[in-house]
């Protein structure tokens, strides 16, 4: 690296002054490359390795990577799910003195991929729906604390496998704005119009390359993030009136809300002159319940749908072995040195990387079910999971940089591009740029 730079980092690594900065992003020798998957994007993008970890790194404006790069470290601070900032790099020159593009670095999501390499060869209806579900729920959590993101796609969103559902997680926040008074309706039909858009141009790219299944109907698939989007949105701030003496539909409500993976901190609660009516409707709603409740009893940190998964055979193993005087803190605890670690322990060195720990408790658990109902008895746990390494874990590809769908189709990685070549190719373009 030659000449002066200016870096702004929200790390202390020294290794990032060991990259080549002084050459353009698209000529880096393979020695910094990673060889992973990537979606489409307007912009240069590029995985490099840094210190033992992979990073992202996207060649754009000062402007647009300083102001990407503070957005997202916000959307972190109130627990979104997106990529992590870790440096915005400006005044870059190469050997001649010319000026190189600005350069905004994230951290790789590990067991994450972009929507085009969670599939080999046709996307199947049931696993689009899931992709839209996700980025539905995403959009939701974005417009709660008042975030306009402008861009919604899929190929602005990573996803990672969540116990036979996916987890959306935002990747491109430069046209995002945040509003401290919270969104119109009319912002928040902007984005969802602006996803339904994006989508159905998407999946009708795909489709025109013969990579979606016959029975994927493009528009129809779109239109689904619309009434996703709209039933959550509904259930998390929608009003509700109720007779007095049907006060039990409070509980009912917050037990729905917790059932979605949400907490309620404030509850608006009115009732009439006569007090024969009640209202009540949620003030603040906090996603990640089931995923809050399972770190403060077991420490094990996992996405909502594992957490619930885990917390389920938890909650059985408790009413199975509770003891008088053992509290909800002490049964979790006995389950995690009893069941969880054990499990984790179990599983080879060569294998640790197929599934991170929480997606393959799940699926152990639905290997056991599958197995107890085919042999119809109770198979041990002990049982199911050496069947389940040795039939099941064994001939998968590790996780920590390429997933499958949870409907079971085949995936294979996105070739990386390496040397000169240009960030997206002539006949896979961003299919935005072409209209």
């Amino acid at each position: 690296m030659r000449g002066s730079l200016t870096i702004t980092s929200a790390i202390t690594d020294p290794a990032l002054l060991d990259l080549p900065w002084n050459v353009p992003l698209g000529e880096w020798d393979d020695q910094y490359i990673a060889a992973l998957p990537k979606g489409l994007s307007r912009h240069l993008v590029r995985f490099a390795h840094l210190s033992g970890h992979v990073i992202a790194i996207k060649e754009t404006t000062d402007d647009m990577a300083g102001g990407e790069y503070k957005m997202l470290r916000v959307l972190q601070s109130l627990e979104i799910p997106c990529v992590d900032p870790l440096a915005v790099i400006t005044d870059r020159t190469n050997d001649d003195g010319d000026p190189l593009p600005s350069v905004l670095v994230t951290r790789h999501l590990k067991f994450s991929l972009p929507y085009r390499a969670l599939f080999s060869q046709q996307l199947r209806p049931d696993t689009a729906t899931r992709l839209v579900d996700a980025l539905a729920l995403l959009l939701v959590r974005l417009h709660v604390i008042g975030f306009f993101w402008g861009d919604v796609s899929l190929s602005n969103t990573l996803f990672r496998r969540d116990a036979g559902a996916f987890a959306a997680y935002l990747v491109d926040a430069e046209t995002g704005k945040l509003f401290s008074g919270g969104l119109s309706n009319g912002q928040r039909e902007n984005d969802l119009e602006i996803a339904r858009v994006n989508i159905a141009g998407e999946l009708m790219d795909l489709e025109a390359g013969g990579r979606v299944d016959d029975e994927l109907d493009p528009i129809k698939v779109s239109n689904g993030i619309l009434a996703a989007y709209r039933t959550l949105w509904s259930e998390l701030t929608g009003k509700e009136s109720f007779s007095s003496s049907e006060r039990w539909r409070i509980n009912q409500r917050v037990d729905r809300l917790n059932e979605l993976g949400f907490d309620i901190e404030e509850l608006d609660i009115k009732t009439d002159d006569e007090g024969t009516t009640v209202r009540i409707q949620p003030k603040v709603v906090d996603a990640g319940h089931h995923q809050r409740r399972l770190l403060r009893l077991t420490g094990v940190d996992a996405q909502e749908n594992q957490a619930r998964r885990l917390l389920n055979d938890l909650d059985d193993f408790s009413a199975r072995y509770s003891k008088d005087d053992y509290d909800e803190e002490m049964m979790a605890h006995d389950w995690v040195a009893k069941v969880f670690e054990p499990v984790v322990r179990s599983v080879p060195r060569d294998l640790k990387r197929k599934l991170e720990p929480a997606e393959l408790f799940h699926q152990l658990l639905e290997h056991r079910w599958f197995m107890s109902e085919q042999q119809t008895r109770d198979v041990p746990l002990a049982e199911a999971l050496n069947a389940y390494i040795n039939d099941v874990l064994r001939h998968r590809r590790d996780e920590a940089t390429v997933i499958d769908p949870p409907t079971g189709t085949i995936t294979l990685p996105v070739a990386a591009q390496t040397g000169s070549v240009p960030a997206v190719t002539d006949d896979e373009q961003d299919w935005r740029l072409k209209v």
